[in-house]
């Protein structure tokens, strides 16, 4: 497949590498001209281009630049055919996209995105973190193979985009229309958990909308202040697990509910619940958090 991909960041990266070492004809083209790209991204075979050529003569193209970037490039998007696949990777995050007042009021950060651009678009590999798509990549059939949410409305966006989630070594799992990709927006607990396809469904029918953003913001400040030393950082474990005890609070997981029917522990490994006779972990934020807290020391420098 031809691809075209706009964006050399963290997850840009890393999916101009997989997708060229799988066997797609790549080309990759950032904001700073083609001469700024690393001569180790194109070593599997893809093409440093124009942002304008990225997306010339292309099957798909994918868009992994920050969000509030996206309308800049809508004029070059809409020289696409309708047929080209367009998948998006962005995620809102005010502090460095500044408030859209349309997302703070509600709206799905997918559908802004395909209002901006003026045409049908699919999101992928916006819920996993960049250190976990780097490194954490299986082969299909794996049983601890990582998972990621696919949102479309067109059928052949969706497959596409499916495919190509496969070929980076991940799941790819249907999560709906672009109405319901709010389930996969920042704050929720599919977001960022390194969860199994066996976990996934759980984790997006657990999501709470109204929560997300405040879940979203607790995260950063807690990962700023982590950082604000300069001197220990955390691994991408640390942060895994950071965001399950945000993210993941609350509701108790289906297979806790079914387990506790026999008067069995939940054995679900994305669930933060630890037996015990006198104390849900599940029925509180708050617990979630200090849960986490106590074993801080186990993952930190």
């Amino acid at each position: 497949m031809k691809i075209g991909i706009l964006g050399t960041g963290n997850i840009g990266k890393t999916l101009v590498t997989r997708l060229s070492e799988a066997g797609h004809d790549v080309k990759v083209a950032n904001s700073r001209g083609p001469e700024t790209i690393d001569a180790d991204l194109l070593s599997a075979g893809a093409q440093a281009v124009t942002t304008e050529d990225a997306l010339i003569a292309v099957d798909a193209v994918i868009l992994s630049i920050p969000l509030n970037r996206i309308p800049g490039i809508a004029p070059l998007v809409a020289r696409l055919p309708a047929e080209t696949v367009v998948i998006d990777t962005s995620n809102y995050y005010p502090f460095r996209d500044d408030k859209i007042e349309a997302i703070e009021n509600g709206q799905v950060e997918s559908l802004w995105v395909a209002e901006q651009l003026g045409r049908p678009i699919a999101k992928a590999w916006n819920a996993i973190g960049s250190a976990s798509l780097a490194r954490k990549a299986k082969p299909a059939g794996a049983a601890d193979r990582i998972a990621i949410p696919v949102a479309a409305d067109r059928d052949q966006d969706r497959k596409v985009a499916m495919a190509l989630v496969n070929d980076t070594g991940l799941d790819a799992f249907d999560a709906g229309s672009l109405a319901d990709s709010w389930r996969q927006q920042p704050g929720a607990p599919v977001y960022c958990t390194d969860l199994t396809y066996d976990e996934i469904a759980d984790a997006l029918n657990r999501a709470e909308r109204e929560r997300l953003p405040k879940r979203r913001d607790l995260g950063v400040a807690v990962m700023q202040e982590r950082l604000g030393d300069g001197t220990t950082n955390p691994d991408e474990e640390w942060g895994v697990r950071l965001v399950r005890a945000i993210n993941m609070s609350g509701s108790p997981c289906a297979a806790r509910e079914r387990r506790a029917q026999r008067n069995l522990p939940c054995r679900n490994k994305s669930c933060l619940q630890q037996a015990s006779p006198s104390r849900d972990r599940h029925s509180s934020y708050t617990t979630a958090i200090v849960s986490f807290a106590r074993t801080m020391p186990r993952w930190c420098a």
